[in-house]
């Protein structure tokens, strides 16, 4: 193992807020992309779903094939200055805001016409949101730390991403798109702003390879890097399956709530409020589970909840509002796990093969690729074969609401099922006992042993 001997830079809640604030407006904006978008183009302007699916598919595979080369890029910023990285990020943020307006808000009508916008649109907005999110995740993982250090500057960056799903799940509804889109706006620049404060990650040339120094381009083998060490590979193995767990019922929500449930509009930012804030105020609780059973047991923990819970929502029919607020509450409770341990496992991760400081781009880059694969599988092929098994928006028919039931409850129980066997098999029965502090350095993360 390679021994990550970058400093450690101390990360107190100032510095914790100031860098996480920017997880909050690309919270914001994921959830009217990922979870409003497909149904309000359903039900707006009357897209069929296969069309719909495949859209979303081909636009989503776009995006996710497009992040490799978006690390890269990232690395190449970080071998120059903070400056730099800065820059761009603010020029990736007016890019989204801009996207998203043309997004949901077409200035075309007429099926063709309306599909070939939204391709482009969705196009710039993937394109700037996951240069931004590349470049943050990057300057996140480089802070280095310890299990807990890095579980913190995780936390920050998702429960203040929390917060922003929170507002957007209720300010459609509340305020309608026109705010909502302003209060995107207003929050990139206050993000930015707060982040251009944050601390300055340790990037020195004196910790990087001599043609990673400042001014030069990161090494063209960088950016399949991450392919090359065991314990990412299993890592990413773990959190492919989980994700296409989650992004399943993500994909299907709205259409489980408002024709299985049957629920009225003015339940869902309560369902989708509830599911956020208790993800939010459970992740204080993860960490301190953290702290006594390790990043991937508690990554454990959680699967098995979220699999309790989807049983239980099988069983859910019309008029069964209440119980899936609990439903609803329980699930973000198990979500506090996906969001605040898998980067901090791939920053250790990162660390422990002696890459940090030098290819946090790359590594993230295939994260994030990996990411959007789970959504573009998720919309690409559960709405088609939702449409060809007879379920269409707004039916009544039991047969094709048990479909609808089965897709969104029962499958994602099996992968997460999968998902707890595979980390339990890749990672948790490889673990290696600590090593001694001493031969590990001062300034060295811990040697949790959290991969194989």
């Amino acid at each position: 193992m390679s021994l990550d001997r970058t400093p450690v830079v101390a990360f107190d809640w100032r510095q914790g807020w100031r860098y996480g604030l920017m997880g909050l407006p690309l919270a914001f904006v994921a959830l009217p992309l990922y979870v409003l978008l497909p149904n309000h183009y359903a039900r707006a302007f009357g897209v069929p779903l296969a069309t719909l699916g495949v859209l979303l598919l081909v636009a989503r595979l776009f995006d996710a094939f497009i992040d490799p080369l978006l690390g890269r890029w990232s690395d190449g910023l970080f071998a120059r200055s903070p400056a730099v990285v800065l820059r761009w990020g603010a020029v990736a943020a007016a890019a989204l805001g801009l996207g998203f307006v043309g997004l949901f808000f077409p200035p075309v009508r007429g099926l063709e016409p309306l599909l070939v916008w939204a391709s482009a649109a969705l196009a710039l907005t993937y394109v700037a949101y996951s240069a931004l999110s590349v470049l943050h995740q990057s300057w996140g993982a480089r802070l280095g730390g310890d299990e807990m250090q890095r579980s913190r500057v995780v936390a920050w960056r998702e429960g203040l991403g929390l917060l922003g799903v929170v507002i957007a799940s209720i300010s459609p509804v509340a305020l309608g798109l026109p705010i909502t889109t302003a209060l995107l706006f207003i929050a990139l620049v206050v993000a930015w702003m707060a982040w251009c404060k944050a601390m300055v990650p340790p990037f020195a040339a004196s910790h990087t390879a001599p043609s990673q120094r400042m001014g030069s381009e990161p090494p063209r083998q960088s950016m399949t890097l991450p392919f090359t060490r065991p314990g990412f590979r299993a890592l990413l193995a773990v959190f492919v399956v989980n994700g296409i767990a989650s992004a399943l019922p993500a994909t299907l929500l709205l259409f489980f709530v408002q024709d299985r449930l049957q629920a009225p509009p003015s339940w869902e930012p309560l369902f989708l409020g509830s599911y956020f804030i208790c993800a939010a105020l459970a992740i204080p609780l993860w960490l301190r589970l953290v702290g006594r059973i390790g990043l991937a047991r508690t990554w454990g923990v959680g699967m098995l909840l979220s699999i309790a819970v989807f049983v239980f929502a099988l069983a859910l029919g019309a008029g069964d509002w209440g119980a899936f607020v609990v439903v609803c509450a329980l699930s973000g409770v198990a979500l506090g796990t996906d969001l605040a341990i898998p980067a901090a496992l791939l920053a250790g991760n990162i660390a422990d093969n002696g890459d940090r400081g030098q290819a946090e781009g790359s590594y993230f880059g295939w994260w994030n690729f990996a990411t959007k694969l789970n959504l573009a599988l998720a919309a690409g092929v559960a709405l088609p074969v939702l449409g060809a098994l007879g379920y269409v928006p707004g039916t009544r028919d039991p047969e094709a609401l048990h479909i609808l039931s089965m897709a969104y409850c029962l499958l994602p129980c099996a992968l997460k099922l999968l998902a707890a066997t595979l980390l339990y098999v890749l990672i948790l029965r490889r673990e290696t006992p600590p090593q001694n502090p001493s031969i590990m350095g001062p300034q060295t993360g811990d040697p949790s042993g959290e991969t194989p």
